[in-house]
């Protein structure tokens, strides 16, 4: 007896090891049932709530028969068989297979790959251990049940043959159904079982319809060229005469990856041109942790990009960067070109080639106590246009201006806590600039600078708790800044725009970039107030203001920092535990008139998600070349209507312009199998030579086919 039990373990072991590695036919299983018996010599029976265990796997069965003398498994069901990890399930009635599995036939059987497609037959059947085959299959991810009979899609085959070594599934005379309802017939279908990450095939495909190229189908197929590299070619062809091509290459390597999308077009709008656009990225590891990030941006016209729904941005940006980022160290080397697709602007008279170096680094100042950073850094930017002067689009900057710049700073900070909760705060800076000017009538040359500044700052921040358990701080800040009053007469290219907030508020700089730097003896007055509550709301407000010496000119109308006295600067932060948020701010003067007010008000639910915000911002023709002022509203909304069915609404209007600039409408329907995304869009305006446009895309995708799909609710059965 105890022979035969070694035997029949063996065997169990055999039937879990079929998809193994053959290293492992002969590990010992673990059996576990209610009864176990022996009948005449050569047959051993496991029956009563049988289970079986080997390597991750498992088999559970009312009842197991061992016949040696046959070398046959009977098995009988309810039969549930899970692979490691659960990604394969077979259910079965009853089993009759040979003891290796090389053969043998499962009846009324049903395989479920990835937890979602469901493959059921009227009989399995194994095959030399390598393939199943099925008869009668009917194959579908939906869920099937009493009040649910018929599946929203199924495929039914007279025959499905899962090759487990290539895992593929092979289809004959496939047809496809919705609802029930035939919709085509396929004599041959292959499909890659879910297991497969990477396999060649159809993609889901992608209707798209717009009042420029007309109604177009996209079908993507996907080329597996090897474990680290894959192309996909996407056909496209429009009732307007549009025809394109669309390719995505992809490629890892040991120390990094390269992703290349670009298309080729003909079509009516540009008769007679090709069309294209060309996108690539790279990221690469290399020695001494530093890394390598490449960039490509290209396009044949400024129109491409949004005719053929690609992407909105109206500026390209190539470039090449090597950085390091450690604790406390910043390298980094890159070049840059820049491409304009704006109509108002002209790619000559643009600065389309920047190169920078940095190194930035933090440490500790020993006796002199505190923190100390320095920073090297060089820029160069050059511009395709030799014109010495400014010309037609009187930006006030030379066409031909290039220039070079080499810059060095230290700076310092150092806490001291002094009685009563107060924090003292002594910090400063010192820099130095050379510059190099040319193609510029008016500064061509060599200029330097150096620059210093120092302040003081005192924080009281003062902390009650209520009786409701709710704590305030309030924080008064005021900070004296000293610096030099002299900017040496260097044209001001990378800190036109400013940003008057709650970060830079208390700052000794608040230029963005090199070429100005603040200047002359100022105070910087504010306090920050901050509620939490223990229902969960929390609020946080900041008000502030700067009182200079005198007012140096340095700033425009609409950054609200211009004057002797700047305009008071409010921000305000709150929280609902209910899913609220208002993230709001503006600067205005003494009478209460605005010069810059934005605001974004969010709201997140279970089934409502909303986000509304708001721009308003005078004009600044001097310093920000924007003669006309910024008014402007956009909102994006989604609402989950039932659990398959999910609406989304985005829309902005320009004020100034009393006009719409964007509207859009989508739906999308998902539940466990099927997924549909509806989305209708109109765009009214843009920064490009383009015109109006309005945009109608489909797409639809059975989840469960490659394993991928992110599926949504089941439909409920009664």
């Amino acid at each position: 007896m105890r022979g035969l039990l070694q035997i029949f373990a063996v065997v169990l072991a055999g039937f879990f090891a079929a998809n193994a590695l053959p290293a492992h036919a002969q590990e010992t299983a673990s059996l576990i049932s209610d009864r176990l018996s022996i009948t005449g010599d050569t047959r051993l029976i496991a029956e009563g709530n049988v289970e079986v265990f080997f390597q991750g796997r498992s088999l559970r069965a009312s009842r197991i028969i061992y016949d040696q003398a046959a070398d046959r498994l009977l098995i009988e069901g309810p039969i549930v068989l899970t692979e490691t990890g659960g990604d394969t399930l077979i259910l079965a009635s009853q089993a009759d297979l040979a003891a290796d599995l090389s053969e043998g036939l499962l009846t009324s059987a049903r395989m479920v790959l990835n937890q979602q497609l469901q493959l059921a037959a009227n009989e399995i059947q194994r095959i030399d251990g390598r393939y199943t085959a099925l008869n009668s299959v009917v194959a579908s991810s939906c869920k099937v049940c009493a009040s649910h009979p018929v599946p929203l899609w199924e495929i039914r085959a007279a025959r499905v043959v899962h090759d487990q070594e290539e895992r593929q599934l092979y289809f004959d005379h496939a047809q496809f159904r919705l609802a029930g309802v035939p919709v085509f017939y396929i004599p041959r279908l292959r499909m890659p079982d879910p297991s497969l990450d990477r396999a060649t095939g159809f993609l889901q495909p992608k209707l798209r319809t717009t009042s420029l190229l007309g109604t177009g189908l996209k079908l993507p197929y996907f080329i597996a060229l090897g474990e680290n590299r894959d192309l996909t070619v996407t056909p496209y062809i429009t009732t307007k005469g549009g025809r394109s091509v669309e390719l995505r290459y992809r490629q890892a390597f040991r120390t990094g990856q390269i992703d290349v999308t670009g298309a080729t077009s003909r079509d009516d709008i540009l008769p007679g041109e090709s069309r294209g656009y060309l996108f690539a990225t790279g990221q690469f590891a290399l020695p001494e942790n530093y890394r390598l990030d490449l960039k490509l941006q290209a396009v044949s016209d400024p129109a491409y990009l949004l005719d053929y729904g690609i992407s909105d941005t109206d500026r390209l940006d190539s470039r090449i960067t090597i950085d390091r980022t450690r604790r406390n160290e910043y390298i980094s080397g890159r070049v840059i070109s820049f491409q304009s697709l704006r109509d108002d602007e002209d790619n000559n008279t643009l600065p389309s080639v920047v190169a920078d170096l940095t190194f930035h680094r933090r440490f500790s100042l020993g006796p002199l106590g505190g923190e100390g950073g320095l920073r090297l850094q060089t820029h160069n930017h050059w511009r395709s246009s030799s014109d010495p002067l400014d010309g037609p689009d009187d930006d006030l900057i030379a066409d031909g201006r290039d220039l070079s710049r080499i810059s060095a700073r230290l700076d310092w900070r150092r806490s001291f806590l002094l009685p009563g909760g107060v924090e003292a705060v002594l910090l400063g800076e010192a820099s130095g600039d050379i510059y190099s000017v040319g193609q510029d009538a008016t500064y061509s040359g060599n200029y330097s600078r150096s620059h210093t500044a120092a302040g003081v700052e005192l924080r009281w921040p003062l902390v009650k708790a209520t009786g409701t358990g709710a704590m305030h701080v309030i924080e008064p800040i005021a900070q004296l800044v000293w610096a030099d009053s002299d900017n040496n007469g260097i044209p001001n290219e990378d800190s036109t725009l400013l940003e008057f907030d709650e970060g830079n508020l208390f700052s000794l700089n608040r230029f963005p970039g090199s070429d100005a730097v603040e200047q002359g003896r100022r105070a910087n007055i504010g306090m920050i107030w901050t509620r939490y509550d223990p229902r969960g709301w929390s609020m946080a407000l900041t008000m502030g203001r700067i009182y200079r010496e005198r007012d140096y000119g340095q700033f425009g109308p609409a950054s609200g920092l211009a004057g002797e006295t700047s305009d008071w600067l409010a921000g305000v932060n709150f929280t609902l535990p209910q899913g609220y948020s208002l993230a709001a701010r503006a600067t205005f003067d003494g009478d209460f008139e605005l010069s810059k007010a934005e605001g974004r008000l969010s709201l997140n639910r279970d089934k409502l998600a909303l986000a509304a915000s708001m721009l308003w911002v005078e004009a600044d023709p001097l310093f920000e070349n924007r003669p006309t002022p910024t008014r402007e509203f956009s909102f994006d909304a989604s609402w989950k209507a039932s659990q398959q069915l999910t609406t989304r609404l985005v829309g902005s209007y320009d004020f100034e312009g009393g006009r719409g600039t964007l509207a859009g409408l989508g739906l999308e329907y998902r539940t466990d199998c099927i997924a549909v995304d509806l989305s209708l869009s109109r765009r009214f305006t843009s920064s490009t030579n383009v015109t109006p446009t309005t945009d109608f895309g489909l797409s639809f995708e059975l989840i469960g086919i490659n394993g991928k799909g992110a599926a949504g609710p089941s439909r409920r059965c009664s």
